[in-house]
């Protein structure tokens, strides 16, 4: 039987955003029969989906058990981070007053604020999402904007650990636009040790989540 990519993809992408609103908590079991009748999708179709959210490291495999939304380490947070340090700074330094990517990540930083002032947290976590992945779009590498995608969609999972996402995001809105002042100012430097600063925070208060010890 032929698969159907493409209505593998618009499921995976269903699913995902469910994951991303938080329908489905780190460690949630998802249930075959179920979302097959719940998306009006095949089985083979839920599992082509699945397939492909495991490749996002969303969801993962346990044998005899089923499929499941996945919950990250400490030592996942440690990895993101590590990666996301080399990908944002190498934007910061990348980024020039008349790049698009500035302009986006000021868009994101307003979104984020707009959010906030409303009270939709998961809004606010998702134009975060947006300003770190506009970052790196100074950087003229496809392939770097797709690595970055692939690790801010593991940040879903990040955030989702958080007990209170308002006072996880409230005070990153502010440092996001502090990046963008100092950008437009053309001091990439200052920029960087912006962002340096705001990574390692985020970092701390995620190993704690994640039930680890923060790094030093």
């Amino acid at each position: 039987m032929t698969r159907s990519v493409g209505g593998a993809e618009a499921t995976a992408a269903r699913l995902r955003a469910a994951i991303s609103d938080g329908a489905y908590r780190p460690g949630t079991q998802l249930s075959e029969e179920r979302l097959s009748d719940e998306l009006g999708v095949s089985r083979n179709t839920l599992r082509e989906a699945f397939r492909l959210l495991a490749q996002e490291r969303l969801v993962e495999h346990v044998f005899h058990r089923g499929v499941f939304v996945r919950r990250l380490t400490t030592a996942d947070v440690t990895d993101l981070y590590a990666a996301r340090r080399v990908l944002e700074t190498a934007g910061i330094h990348a980024c020039t007053l008349d790049s698009p990517a500035l302009t986006d990540a000021a868009a994101a930083v307003e979104a984020a604020r707009l959010a906030a002032q409303d009270g939709q947290w998961a809004l606010v976590g998702t134009a975060d999402i947006r300003f770190h992945a506009a970052l790196v779009r100074a950087v003229p590498s496809e392939r770097l904007h797709v690595l970055m995608d692939s690790l801010l969609a593991e940040m879903r999972l990040a955030f989702l650990s958080t007990d209170d996402p308002a006072a996880f995001h409230a005070d990153f809105v502010e440092r996001n636009q502090a990046i963008v002042t100092a950008l437009r100012t053309g001091d990439r430097d200052a920029a960087a040790s912006l962002l340096g600063d705001y990574l390692d925070d985020a970092e701390r208060t995620l190993v704690a989540a994640a039930g680890g010890s923060a790094p030093h």
